[in-house]
């Protein structure tokens, strides 16, 4: 095998968690009288908190009340994903088993927070295929900065090199191809732009393409 390890994304590659957030947003934008701008929305996907609020600010200007759109899509957001299980996206738990046959370490790389993304992980029965994990909170830039790829990678011990890279977003797969590691991007809610496309890593429509790609390479 050309690779030695393995990094995913969460929200939107390994979990159906993107369409519940949008529409959260959607319900908090209602309730303060707020438009829903979503160019806005979308440009944040993938971004951690201190990103987003940048973007968001930026995006719907200083008359905007931000920390109580943020509260109100917050609230409603956590009493959904640390309650209940979200769905797995199709594929996924194949390509891990995979990974884990094949003696392949883990990690997630998610701009969510640190416990955020241990509850979802947890409440989805996914925690244990994964070695470590590197959140949003624990670096200073976000995506689409290559940091949190690379400190997935040296928590895992391996050089980024040969680290796989899974991704949803345009965001995150620019962070993933700028720590020069083999990206895979499964788009979600965005399609890659133009501009991703160039960057000339591979696009799959599901986790099921990814494996099926993985096992010829490996034949």
């Amino acid at each position: 095998m050309t690779f030695q390890a393995a990094i995913f994304d969460m929200d939107g590659l390994l979990l159906d968690t993107e369409r519940v957030c949008m529409s959260v947003f959607k319900q908090a934008c209602e309730a303060e009288n707020v438009p829903f701008l979503e160019d806005v929305y979308l440009s944040g996907i993938g971004c951690n908190s201190k990103r987003i609020e940048e973007l968001f600010r930026e995006g719907y200007g200083p008359e905007v009340d931000y920390p109580a759109l943020n509260k109100a899509w917050r609230v409603r957001y956590f009493s959904i994903v640390q309650n209940q299980a979200t769905p797995v996206k199709e594929g996924v738990i194949e390509l891990l088993e995979w990974l884990k046959v094949n003696k392949i370490p883990m990690a997630v790389a998610t701009s969510t927070q640190n416990d955020i993304a241990i509850k979802k992980l947890e409440l989805a029965g996914l925690n244990g295929y994964f070695d470590v994990l590197a959140t949003g909170c624990e670096v200073e830039n976000s995506k689409p900065h290559p940091e949190i790829y690379l400190l997935a990678a040296e928590r895992l011990g391996i050089a980024p090199e040969v680290c796989l890279a899974f991704e949803d977003s345009n965001n995150g797969t620019r962070a993933a191809v700028a720590a020069s590691m083999i990206t895979y991007q499964i788009p979600d809610l965005v399609e890659p732009s133009a501009e991703v496309i160039d960057l000339g890593h591979d696009i799959k429509p599901s986790m099921i393409n990814v494996l099926e790609h993985l096992k010829m390479q490996c034949a």
